[in-house]
């Protein structure tokens, strides 16, 4: 993560972070690394559907028509996010990492989105693995996507 943040300092990009199954660690990871407060504003773990939509302010109707776990909600967790931290970038994680299927959507299935200015990517992904190897391989993907679109 470390050369993730050199980076974002590099280009004077501000990151903030808007997780759900990954419940925080993108942002704990980050956070761990010395000098990121230069460009890190916060986070925000949204672990329920209720926070999605009272907090982070997506549409009852996109959850009810897509459910949690879609690159519809991955897109609007990013864009929310990136408004309400005032960020440069923004990424977001929702999936389901198990043990049981959710919204009848397999474990493993999760998507990423990343705002960045006025640019909106989201990725789908089936990774395989325990719950905890699930998580590693996002945050992995997450920090990896990042890295592209900077470049």
């Amino acid at each position: 993560m470390e050369d993730l943040v050199r980076l974002l300092i590099k280009k004077n990009v501000t990151i903030s972070s808007v997780e759900s199954f990954t419940v925080g660690n993108f942002a704990a990871t980050l956070g761990s690394v010395p000098g990121v407060s230069a460009v890190y504003k916060g986070s925000l773990v949204s672990y329920q559907t209720i926070i999605k939509h009272q907090v982070l302010g997506i549409p009852q109707e996109v959850i009810d028509t897509y459910g949690v776990v879609s690159n519809e909600v991955a897109g609007l967790m990013c864009i929310n996010g990136q408004k309400m931290f005032d960020t440069d970038l923004c990424i977001s994680f929702t999936g389901n990492a198990g043990p049981d299927a959710m919204e009848g959507k397999k474990v493993g299935l999760i998507y990423i989105g990343i705002a960045y200015k006025d640019e909106v990517h989201t990725y789908e992904y089936e990774l395989e693995g325990s719950r905890k190897q699930i998580v590693e391989q996002a945050l992995a993907i997450g920090k990896m996507k990042i890295s592209e679109i900077l470049k």
